[in-house]
């Protein structure tokens, strides 16, 4: 930016916003400082970034029992509710004194654990047929190989809960009573775990068919001696984790399919390549054509090549809106998130369908403003305040629903929504006063009072990284 010819000239207003652009091209020099110092940290192998505490506000939501921690008196027999008795036994005194009266029994209860070999020996029979054949009888469900389910899993628990390394489970295993061998340890581990899979693949698939909402994240994971990404899905019902190469939003679609590998050109597909700006002619090569389902990978891959896609080098990569596109297509079409909203911390990879953000990381987006009046500051301070006073009255309505309860929610958030932005909420009555609305261009943010630099009859427009924010979160 080049000084002014003359700053005795300037007006007071004038030099205001000078000092307020020279404000934001600091803070911008400070940021890419950081970044700088950090990237050099990492070239030369030092220490990164430290780790940075989660938001408290959280917790600080919640309701809290009466009376301080000292003040609460343990309730006794409350570890007794929880327990099933499998025993019962009977103390009596060995010669009670001359002259005493039975006065009945007193419970004192003991958790013990019983752990023990148990070995059986299944007597199957066998029956000759006429033609000569032997028939024997099956085993019970649930008997696969020469060791038991219950032993299987103490097994599974102790190497992936307890961190119990291979020797160390096999000479726990031999001091109980228990003979077996290394190697038969590690096919307990390794073999006959694709029912596993399976019911993982299952679960994920109830949970995007019927989940209202689902979280989504992921982050830097080991496997098979190579870095990869692991990605959690999931909400109060269901979790589920896959680990997998890369993270981008092509990735995100495949998992999203919960094992399916089919691609599928239908309403929702075009849809999806609408909005992420693929040129109209390709999107009406796709539609246009007989063929609207593939199996797998080669099959698309081909399809795309048979259309001359593949051949195009132009921005965006019409190869990956495309495949993007019918993956969401396929999506669509086994049933998956139907109504669902995805959550995550704003992340690229995961803004597909209906998304929002996390309430931690909602309130992250005003905390990480940048206010350099009073005026800003305070407002920035209300409006973190109001985010948590109404994430904490959601999160008693969620104990106690009840539609009273939920309109008054909703017309309070629309009343707060219409004061903060000067815009009413589009689910605010048509017969509510009409407020003086502003447009709003990039950069600039509608406030109720005149903000300084609207004072001086000049808009300044915000740091780029905060431009960006606002254009994805314009609410």
């Amino acid at each position: 930016m080049s000084p002014p010819e003359d700053l005795d000239r300037l007006s007071h207003a004038e030099l205001k916003g000078l000092v307020i652009k020279q404000w934001e091209q600091i803070v911008e020099l400070q940021r890419m400082v950081v970044a700088l110092r950090d990237e050099i940290a990492r070239l030369k192998g030092g220490p990164g970034r430290p780790n940075i505490k989660p938001s408290g506000m959280e917790r600080g939501t919640e309701t809290k029992p009466p009376g301080s921690s000292g003040d609460r008196k343990r309730l006794r027999g409350s570890t007794r509710s929880k327990l099933t008795v499998d025993e019962e036994r009977t103390v009596k005194l060995a010669t009670p004194p001359l002259g005493s009266r039975f006065k009945g029994y007193t419970s004192f209860v003991v958790q013990d654990l019983v752990v023990h070999p148990h070995v059986v020996d299944f007597r199957r029979e066998r029956w000759q047929l006429p033609d000569g054949s032997v028939l024997t009888a099956a085993l019970p469900a649930g008997i696969d190989g020469h060791f038991g389910p219950q032993l299987r899993r103490f097994v599974l628990a102790q190497y992936h809960q307890g961190q119990t390394t291979v020797p160390r489970l096999v000479t726990l295993l031999r001091s109980l009573g228990i003979f077996i061998s290394k190697r038969q340890v590690l096919r307990l581990l390794i073999e006959g775990q694709d029912g596993f899979l399976t019911e993982a693949r299952d679960t994920l698939r109830a949970g995007l068919s019927s989940a209202p909402w689902i979280t989504v994240d992921d982050t830097g994971a080991r496997h098979k001696a190579s870095n990869g990404f692991c990605t959690q899905m999931g909400n109060a019902d269901f979790a589920w984790f896959g680990t997998t190469g890369c993270k981008s939003r092509l990735n995100f679609l495949e998992l999203l399919r919960a094992g399916h590998a089919d691609y599928v050109i239908n309403a929702a597909a075009l849809d999806y390549m609408r909005e992420r700006a693929l040129s109209g002619p390709l999107i009406a090569r796709l539609a246009e054509h007989p063929v609207q389902f593939f199996a797998d990978r080669v099959a698309w891959t081909a399809h795309l090549e048979a259309l001359g896609i593949s051949a195009l080098k132009v921005n965006p990569d019409p190869v990956t809106i495309a495949t993007e596109g019918a993956l969401w297509g396929s999506i669509k079409a086994h049933g998956f998130l139907s109504d669902t909203v995805i959550v995550s911390d704003d992340a690229g990879q995961f803004n597909v369908g209906q998304h929002g953000l996390c309430w931690v990381h909602a309130e992250r987006l005003v905390h990480k403003l940048d206010a350099f009046t009073d005026h800003n500051r305070a407002a920035q301070a209300t409006v973190r305040e109001l985010i948590w006073q109404l994430y904490a009255d959601l999160k008693a309505y969620r104990s106690h629903p009840s539609k009273r309860r939920k309109a008054a929610l909703r017309a309070r958030f629309d009343r707060i929504f219409t004061r903060k932005t000067g815009f009413r909420h589009p689910r605010s009555s048509a017969r509510a006063p009409q407020r003086q609305q502003v447009r709003v261009v990039d950069g600039a943010r509608p406030t109720r009072d005149s903000a300084a630099h609207q004072r001086i009859g000049e808009r300044h427009p915000l740091p780029r990284h905060q431009a960006q924010a606002q254009r994805r979160h314009a609410q």
